[in-house]
């Protein structure tokens, strides 16, 4: 995408990010923002376009930067820091700029939303690989002693109207004798 004349008025021909002056700037389209539009660009440097866009945060410090640029003004310079910073929160310099940093409701919707597509794309298999949906019946392929409810469900048992654990690929829920537990993919077939 053209750097449009708003846009280098906007950045002062310096990274939106690490504010380094630049001849050589890039429009970036911050994810997960489809429409080549000024509202959803931040305008990055050689080092940060490098860094970003092989997603490369070995470099840990070098992103420091994020701790001012996350206050920005200008909504896709804030979701972008605060995409990375989420990417660096093991950092303690990165969770407390994260713990700081005040996003509207859209604007943390939007640096969100590439993550809750993610999750969205999480496949749960039974243990020969059929594909799982909400709603199916499994049986179980082994006896499982039930945590907490004193129980032992047999291998055989009918499971009807699963619920798939959305972050977890290998975990279901299910109600066996009354009692809704959590049962791992790979001791489950689905039924008919």
């Amino acid at each position: 995408m053209k750097i449009s004349n708003t846009l280098l008025n906007r950045c002062r021909s310096a990274c939106e990010l690490c504010e380094a002056p630049s001849d050589a700037l890039h429009a970036y389209l911050v994810p997960a923002r489809t429409e080549e539009a000024d509202d959803n660009v931040a305008v990055l440097c050689d080092t940060c376009m490098q860094y970003i866009s092989e997603q490369d945060y070995s470099n840990a410090n070098y992103f420091m930067f994020l701790t001012g640029s996350i206050w920005s003004e200008t909504p896709p310079v804030k979701v972008l820091s605060y995409k990375i910073l989420s990417r660096l929160s093991d950092q303690e310099w990165a969770q407390a700029a994260l713990d700081g940093a005040a996003l509207t409701e859209e604007e943390l919707s939007w640096a969100n939303s590439e993550q809750e597509a993610l999750a969205g794309a999480v496949v749960h298999k039974d243990a020969y690989g059929v594909v799982l949906q909400h709603g199916d019946t499994v049986f179980l392929t082994e006896n499982l002693n039930v945590k907490g409810a004193n129980f032992m469900a047999a291998k055989g048992t009918k499971v009807p109207k699963i619920r798939l654990v959305s972050d977890n690929p290998e975990q279901i829920e299910g109600k066996i004798e009354g009692s809704t537990i959590v049962i791992l993919t790979k001791f489950v077939r689905k039924g008919g």
